[in-house]
């Protein structure tokens, strides 16, 4: 597959978690967040691993563990924290600045050089996505900034660990994502237990809710989002990460009756914008290009001087 196709693939991702707010809210019990994490991530981690049929052997046991956490366990409970701390554009555009902490990981452990492209592309699309969802009566509180700032740090560096170990050999992203979606479910568990108590009761509206959370929002989802940090630049998979609060704005438009005013909708087209130049590949240094120029040359009269002499 071309790179625009796996562009294209792990792009649906981020459009899938975009999608949490509305089936949270029309489907799901109301606050219960983190049962709703487990929900997502355990039921989901399991049928991956029994589909892959491989557990993970020696090191890879505390690996995925600490994936999971970093991506999952972690993550979740500090994105719901921020996000009842927060009003929802608050926290959104906490989350679309992720990719300016992957930049930096990403240049540390990956030796991924941070591009003034991409540093640019990163904090232009988090200014698109605060057009879209930010409003004049946003306040602040303390603790949903911090848990929001971490949250977003905690899934960077679980994006740019996974991009640095890899997966072992001849396993495949299905089972690596199955690890790390139980490992991180399994940390919910007892945070869950000891915050919300006992589970709710469920109605069909609610299976129905969560099924698809966890077979489409985050089986399917955290596998495409996998494979395409195998694929890729861990920046340049990060970068797709602000169509998630922009898929929210398009679905509480569509099917919430939720307003779109010209400064969200030039919010979104720059923030879209800005997540398309993200991907676009590097250039090719121009030392290169002379260099290879310089030795097509030097060929050229060789062969000339050859026939010459002949």
């Amino acid at each position: 597959m071309n790179r625009f196709g796996t562009v294209a693939l792990t792009a649906l991702a981020p459009v899938s978690w975009g999608s949490t707010y509305f089936v949270a809210t029309e489907l799901l019990p109301p606050d219960r967040p983190l049962f709703t994490g487990v929900m997502r991530a355990l039921p989901a981690g399991l049928l991956l691993t029994a589909l892959a049929r491989t557990l993970p052997k020696g090191e890879w046991w505390w690996k995925s563990a600490v994936l999971g956490t970093l991506n999952i366990g972690a993550f979740f409970p500090l994105l719901f924290l921020s996000a009842y701390r927060l009003p929802g554009g608050v926290a959104a555009v906490l989350g679309a600045a992720g990719p300016l902490f992957v930049v930096g990981l990403a240049a540390l452990l990956l030796g991924e050089r941070a591009r003034l492209r991409t540093v640019l592309a990163a904090i232009v699309a988090a200014l698109g996505v605060s057009m879209v969802v930010l409003t004049a009566q946003a306040r602040l509180d303390l603790v949903g900034v911090i848990a929001g700032v971490i949250s977003s740090a905690s899934m960077a560096s679980g994006t740019v660990m996974t991009k640095r170990w890899g997966r072992p050999e001849g396993v495949g992203p299905l089972a690596v994502t199955g690890w790390q979606l139980t490992a991180g479910g399994l940390v919910i568990i007892p945070v869950a237990a000891l915050i919300e108590g006992a589970p709710p009761v469920l109605d069909g509206r609610a299976f129905l809710g969560y099924g698809y959370m966890m077979l489409i929002n985050t089986g399917i989802a955290y596998w495409l989002w996998f494979r395409g940090i195998g694929r890729l630049s861990a920046t340049s998979v990060t970068l797709l990460g602000p169509l998630s609060p922009l898929t929210a704005a398009v679905i509480g438009w569509a099917a919430l009756g939720q307003a779109l005013g010209p400064v969200q909708i030039a919010g979104m087209v720059i923030a879209f914008a800005a997540t398309v130049v993200g991907q676009l590949p590097p250039r090719a240094p121009k030392e290169t290009f002379s260099s290879t120029e310089e030795t097509h040359r030097n060929i050229s009269m060789d062969l000339t001087d050859e026939r010459v002499r002949r």
